[in-house]
């Protein structure tokens, strides 16, 4: 949602959503995007805030379950308010997520859901849901983080709040494992499973795509080469092509079965070749510290 330049309006976006979808990430975001950030601020005090705001910087506020004096109908008549005056732009985000993960996220982190007290977190996280509700239905911008990553909802964040489109366009490389699912926030993405995985060499499994003895064994399967210099090809053409249509951000990924092997290795190969041609990619290895990942591989095939 890049602004107008000449457009003087105070900019205010409403953040609000489940606990544990990534509320905390998504206001950290905007404040290095440039935006002033204030979580839980008590929604009696709205008024009295945007009234005394100098509009010097556009505005993220925070709410949830834990709010003080939070009644979803009333906010949101508050906030429609708002967007009915002339020197304001409003928008609304909420961040939603699958039940089963909210609860992962809140078992890993031992943290007490506000709702849940005594109860397990699954009364906790189905009673705000269906408190937040009506906010869910209203907001103009829906995310859902189940499958995202933190680096993932960054970079959504970018994309839809950051004042201005990059110099350059900013290109990122991320290796995977298939068996913890797909990068949600992923523009193309690549399936090297059908190269031989090297967990099955002898010396290799204990090893990653950063070892050489991993990138040797790889690039000794015989269809390595060919596939690796088509997809580098499709991608040195596409790439010139996405940013003259403007498009500020390209996230390429490659995925095996843990994420350890074969796609760390072709991530780091894809790289070091858009480097060559001019780019600065980032690279990411989502799975390279998983835990389990020995187990995700499944058996050899014959």
């Amino acid at each position: 949602m890049p602004s107008d330049s000449a457009d003087s309006r105070q900019r205010i976006v409403f953040v609000t959503g489940m606990l544990g979808a990534g509320k905390t990430t998504t206001l950290h975001e905007l404040e290095d995007l440039g935006w002033e950030a204030l979580d839980n601020f008590p929604v009696r005090m709205l008024e009295r805030l945007i009234d005394g705001d100098t509009g010097q910087h556009p505005l993220a506020i925070g709410f949830d379950c834990r709010t003080r004096g939070l009644v979803p109908e009333e906010a949101i008549e508050q906030v429609r308010r708002f967007a009915e005056r002339e020197d304001i732009v409003v928008s609304s985000l909420f961040l939603d997520c699958a039940g089963l993960e909210l609860e992962r996220r809140f078992n890993e982190t031992r943290r007490r859901h506000f709702l849940a007290q005594d109860l397990p977190v699954a009364a906790g996280i189905a009673a705000e849901r269906e408190l937040l509700e009506p906010l869910r239905q209203w907001a103009d911008l829906l995310i859902d983080t189940t499958n995202f990553t933190t680096n993932d909802l960054q970079i959504r964040m970018r994309e839809l709040f950051a004042d201005s489109a990059p110099q350059e366009m900013t290109v990122t490389v991320t290796s995977f494992g298939f068996s913890r699912g797909m990068p949600p926030a992923a523009d193309l993405v690549f399936d090297m499973r059908f190269l031989d995985n090297p967990h099955w060499v002898p010396g290799l499994r204990e090893q990653t795509g950063l070892d050489a003895p991993v990138g040797e064994r790889i690039e000794q399967d015989p269809a390595f080469a060919s596939a690796y210099a088509r997809i580098r090809d499709l991608l040195l053409e596409l790439l010139p092509l996405y940013a003259n249509k403007g498009k500020s951000y390209v996230n390429i990924a490659f995925g095996c079965t843990g994420g350890r092997h074969r796609s760390v290795f072709t991530a780091e190969r894809m790289a070091g070749a858009l480097r060559e041609a001019g780019f600065s990619p980032t690279v990411i290895h989502r799975n390279l510290s998983s835990r389990g990942s020995e187990m995700l591989e499944g058996r050899p095939q014959a």
